[in-house]
């Protein structure tokens, strides 16, 4: 079985539309496939593929009310079996590590060709694990500056969960990182090559290890939503920056144009290549499953266990760290010095979050004297 997480750092960029309709080409070309919501708190994965949400499903299971086996439900595309998610409980975070070590071997032992997990926004641990249950998880992203940092980050937390699954504690690679850690901000502005050059000195046994579950790592990227030819070429800038910076090899699965038919293809509960067969980003995700389906599937070494892997030690590229300014700026100075973004391109983007502040204020001071009126309003009362 191929297990296929699809991950995008931020929302927005059409990670559930790639998911669910994604699924359905791999069912019609013969491909037994489950298809499951992990976005949790924000579940919406039954609308793209038309499907009422069960009563049964991803929440019910986490929070104990129906075994894992009865939350899988047919749905009336080919081959194609799911899981919903719900937007009732909280999101992957609050998992226990003793409910997501089960949550992966449920996974693990299901017999399927294909798995595909519609994961949740962010780098939370257990969202980097989820990702990491295969080396051939898909990063989606978008042309935009904030979709590319977002997704640019995510691997680089990616490559951090990784070392820490590696170095365990004790070992001399992993008191170095700890040593290291004390100045996070620092830490994230080394380059993850010169990182491990460093590392293999101190631990060159553990350190191999690392570079081969490196090597083994192929993870996919889909750039979504582009509308001119122009913006494919910001995929191959991707791809050497990740190179450069991160030592990782991202295998470019294309690209997908933006394509009013899914709005409408949404309105009428259906999965766009079922609405518009013929469409342009119908067509564009037909090729991303004929590539998926004549690929090999690979595994990690069998040593490589994420039900063991530690939940405390993972400091440096914290759960939050998307939300930390000095760590997004080591993110940018990267991305800016090897020409994935450009000047012009931070530019427009401080102007337009600038923007965002002004009117966030402009709504804060609105709602504040609504609050000091209507307190005014209850003691006048009193």
């Amino acid at each position: 079985m191929q297990i296929i997480p699809v991950a995008s750092g931020k929302g927005g960029v059409g990670k559930s539309l790639l998911s669910a309709n994604l699924a359905i080409a791999l069912g019609q070309a013969g491909k037994r496939v489950l298809l499951v919501d992990l976005d949790l708190g924000a579940s919406n994965l039954h609308l793209v593929i038309g499907q009422t949400a069960p009563k049964a499903g991803m929440g019910t299971y986490l929070t104990g009310q129906t075994p894992f086996s009865q939350i899988i439900t047919r749905t009336e595309y080919e081959n194609v079996s799911f899981i919903a998610g719900d937007s009732e409980i909280p999101g992957l975070t609050s998992l226990r590590a003793s409910k997501k070590n089960e949550l992966i071997r449920n996974f693990q032992e299901l017999e399927y060709d294909y798995l595909i997990l519609d994961l949740g926004a962010g780098t939370h641990l257990t969202i980097l694990d989820m990702f990491l249950l295969s080396p051939q998880g898909i990063i989606v992203t978008a042309p935009t500056v904030t979709a590319v940092l977002n997704g640019y980050l995510f691997l680089k937390n990616i490559v951090f969960r990784m070392m820490y699954n590696t170095f365990k504690k004790g070992t001399p690679a992993h008191q170095y990182l700890e040593t290291l850690k004390k100045d996070s901000a620092s830490l994230q502005r080394l380059y993850i090559p010169k990182l491990v050059e460093a590392l293999d000195k101190v631990d060159p046994q553990n350190t191999a290890l690392f570079k081969s579950r490196m090597a083994e790592f192929r993870p996919r990227l889909v750039l979504n939503m582009i509308d001119d030819p122009k913006d494919a070429e910001r995929a191959n800038k991707i791809r050497r920056s990740c190179q450069e910076f991160l030592g990782l090899n991202l295998e470019h699965m294309g690209v997908i144009y933006r394509d009013s038919l899914q709005d409408k293809a949404l309105a009428s509960r259906l999965p766009v290549i079922v609405y518009k067969p013929q469409s342009i980003i119908a067509q564009g995700i037909y090729r991303i499953a004929e590539k998926i389906i004549h690929s090999e599937t690979l595994s990690f070494d069998e040593g490589y266990d994420l039900t063991q892997a530690s939940e405390t030690s993972f400091q440096i590229a914290a759960e939050e760290a998307d939300e930390d300014y000095g760590q997004k700026m080591a993110y940018v100075e990267e991305l800016v010095g090897n020409g994935t973004l450009t000047t012009g391109e931070l530019a427009e983007a401080i102007k337009q979050q600038q923007y965002e502040l002004n009117r966030l204020r402009a709504e804060n001071l609105l709602l504040k004297k609504k609050l000091v009126d209507a307190a005014r309003q209850g003691y006048k009362l009193n």
